[in-house]
This record gives structure tokens, C-alpha cells and sequence, in this order.
């Protein structure tokens, strides 16, 4: 079951967090989110291939931009952003990530395959922006960037997002984080 607006600000006062928050941004069946000012892009330059057995880290440059100035996307390069606010899922919840149509519609993707917060997720989340369009887009700080949307879980989690039992490679991040792939086959 998908939250309603009316849910969303019920949740709001009790345990979901976004931080910061503007109440004009909850949409009918979900929260608008907005784009941070750090970004992780690949460095094509240094290397051949991403190797998932290696860490990735070092493939990456990070960007901040300032003030009004844009990062500009070009066609069918990928990068990873950030959103202005942190987040705090309760554990009977599901965050869902989506982009925004309009976005959408300019060829813009916003998540590439992680569009889902598990119940008990604590940070700002990371997007996996690529540009399917023929024209570079400009990209802001502070603009309505995607929207997520919550579902109710038939109970709370077990073990939630962050516990101990599991290794939640995001939990609590601030800011851009690259990808914990290597950690799949045991590495950091």
C-alpha cells in the first residue's frame, strides 16, 4: 500500500524524516527531493574496464559545484549525485525512488537500478543519473530532481536497514558514495 500525501505528513510528524523539509514538495502519493552539489564521475581516462572484483573508488572524481553554476550532463555519460535531504525510513516502511516526468521526458534518468530504500535506511540518497538524450542537459543545485514514495509493510523489519546482523554498505551516508561492489566477493 503506497502512502497518501495525507499519510505521508501523518508519518511525518511521528517517525519518517526528511531533512531539510518543505511541505509544498508532498505530491499526492509522494515527496519531491532535490539535487545536492556533489557528484561522482567516472575517469575514463586512467582505465580500460570496471572491474567488479576490484574496488572502484579510485575510478571516480568528485565534483562540487557552487552557487547557480551547472553541471553540465553529456550524452550517455553517467554519474552519481546526491539529494539535499537526508532521509530516515521507519522500519515498517519502503522508500521508493523515482525521477520526475518532466525530467523524463528530456531523456534524463535518474536511477539506474536502485530506486529502493529499505525499511530503517538513515542518509542522503544516491542517484544514478544518466543522459539518454542527443543534447547535453544542464543540472542545478536545489532543483526538484525525483520524488520518492512510500510503502507500508505488512509488519516492521526484523533486521532493519543499518543492524548489526547485515553489512549496509550506505547506511548513514552523506553526501556522493560510490559503489561497495568489490565487498560482494569479500573485498573493501
Amino acid at each position: 500500500m503506497v502512502l497518501s500525501d495525507r499519510d505521508i505528513r501523518t508519518r511525518l510528524k511521528k517517525d519518517l524524516r526528511i531533512s531539510p523539509f518543505d511541505d509544498s514538495c508532498v505530491q499526492p502519493s509522494s515527496v519531491d527531493l532535490h539535487l545536492g552539489d556533489e557528484f561522482l564521475i567516472f575517469d575514463s581516462h586512467s582505465q580500460s574496464l570496471i572491474d567488479t572484483k576490484n574496488e572502484v573508488k579510485s575510478l571516480m572524481k568528485k565534483i562540487i559545484i557552487k552557487g547557480d553554476e551547472p553541471l553540465i550532463l553529456h550524452l550517455r555519460e553517467f554519474i552519481l549525485a546526491t539529494t539535499i535531504e537526508k532521509l530516515k525510513i521507519p522500519h515498517d516502511l519502503v522508500g521508493r525512488l523515482d525521477g520526475k516526468s518532466s525530467l523524463g521526458r528530456i531523456g534524463l534518468v535518474i536511477h539506474s537500478t536502485a530506486g529502493f530504500f529499505d525499511p530503517g535506511f538513515e542518509g542522503q540518497a544516491t542517484l544514478e543519473i544518466s543522459n539518454l538524450a542527443n543534447l547535453p542537459i544542464a543540472l542545478y543545485k536545489g532543483m526538484k530532481i525525483c520524488q520518492m514514495s512510500f510503502v507500508q509493510m505488512t509488519s516492521p523489519a526484523q533486521y532493519p536497514y543499518g543492524h548489526k546482523k547485515l553489512n549496509s554498505h550506505y547506511f548513514g551516508q552523506k553526501g556522493v558514495k560510490g559503489s561497495e561492489i568489490s565487498s560482494v566477493w569479500g573485498k573493501k
